[in-house]
């Protein structure tokens, strides 16, 4: 699986997990809403800055996402 999948798989679990829709990760993300369904479908490349704005989001270590 490459990173990009990885990422995508895990950043939806912990939103699941959390109860949370894209709106509200995108919202204590401070992100678009639409940029994250492009990051959860891997149609989108994000930053890692993004990447570590989403963990902080999430409460959750930059590494839960990518391993």
């Amino acid at each position: 699986m490459d990173v990009r999948c990885r990422l995508a798989v895990n950043m939806k679990k912990l939103r699941k997990e959390r109860g949370w829709s894209q709106e509200a990760l995108a919202g204590e993300a401070r992100l678009d809403r639409t940029y994250v369904s492009g990051i959860e479908r891997r149609v989108k490349n994000p930053t890692i800055t993004v990447v570590e704005r989403i963990a902080m989001a999430l409460g959750c270590k930059l590494g839960d996402l990518l391993d």
